[in-house]
């Protein structure tokens, strides 16, 4: 086992050796407009990390992720030794009955590496229009590192594991920050994601290109509109169509 294994009966870490000392740790986890997992997944692919390890839990669905033919773990930890940097990005969701013992694991292991700080990515649902970015902190002194880069979340409640992340941080005095991009749909959200991207750049100079993230976002929204236009063109000659192509 390595030194930074975990392990608590419920959860476990299992990683190589980290590179990293006092990294910060982001992480990303499914939620509204998929931000965390679709900024996660960018940067992990960006700055070319390496994969360490996975978390995994008897929690999780029973279920393995494929990618290319190959098995991959839902929940994984990559980390990039130049920047300093570790990200642990899902590509399952965690239940609200079980986000306490899941993200009280990660801020163990968290503390076991030594983290200077942690990042939690999620969206917001908003009504208006725009990628604002909403940003919360566990102490002063982090709040104002964000001031003026974000939108201050003033009041309102961060759910899901995002929200039990930060409050293990408040608990244990660990410099951490949520950032929040909006998005007025339920469905992925390239563009809240490129917003939170944007505001790490600033923050850790990261230097992330995002407009691979934004011609995404444009494809999707084409395609959602043409499937749009066809339904209610069906609808107007009351035909039925054996299938709308999503993509092609």
């Amino acid at each position: 086992m390595s030194a930074t294994d975990y392990d608590n009966n419920d959860v476990k870490i299992i990683t190589k050796p980290l590179k990293s000392k006092n990294p910060i740790l982001i992480e990303g986890f499914p939620g509204i407009g998929l931000v965390g997992n679709i900024a996660s997944q960018h940067m992990i692919e960006e700055l070319n990390m390496e994969y360490i390890g996975s978390i995994d839990s008897r929690y999780f669905p029973s279920i393995a992720v494929l990618y290319e033919g190959l098995i991959n773990m839902p929940v994984r930890i990559y980390e990039n030794e130049e920047r300093n940097l570790i990200i642990v990005i899902s590509d399952i969701p965690i239940s609200h009955s079980v986000s306490y013992d899941v993200s009280n694991a990660l801020v163990d292991w968290a503390q076991s590496i030594n983290v200077k700080e942690i990042v939690s990515i999620a969206g917001i649902a908003i009504m208006d229009g725009g990628h604002k970015v909403f940003g919360a902190a566990t102490m002063p002194e982090m709040l104002e590192k964000i001031r003026n880069k974000v939108e201050i979340f003033q009041m309102g409640t961060i759910s899901g594991i995002s929200g039990s992340v930060m409050t293990e941080c408040l608990m244990r005095g660990i410099p951490a920050l949520s950032l929040l991009g909006a998005t007025r749909t339920q469905n992925p959200d390239p563009r809240a994601a490129s917003a939170v991207i944007e505001v790490l750049n600033e923050l850790y100079e990261l230097s992330i290109d995002t407009q691979r993230l934004v011609e995404q976002a444009e494809r999707i929204e084409i395609e959602l509109q043409r499937l749009a236009e066809d339904v209610q063109t069906t609808d107007q000659k009351g035909e039925i169509k054996k299938e709308f192509p999503m993509y092609g």
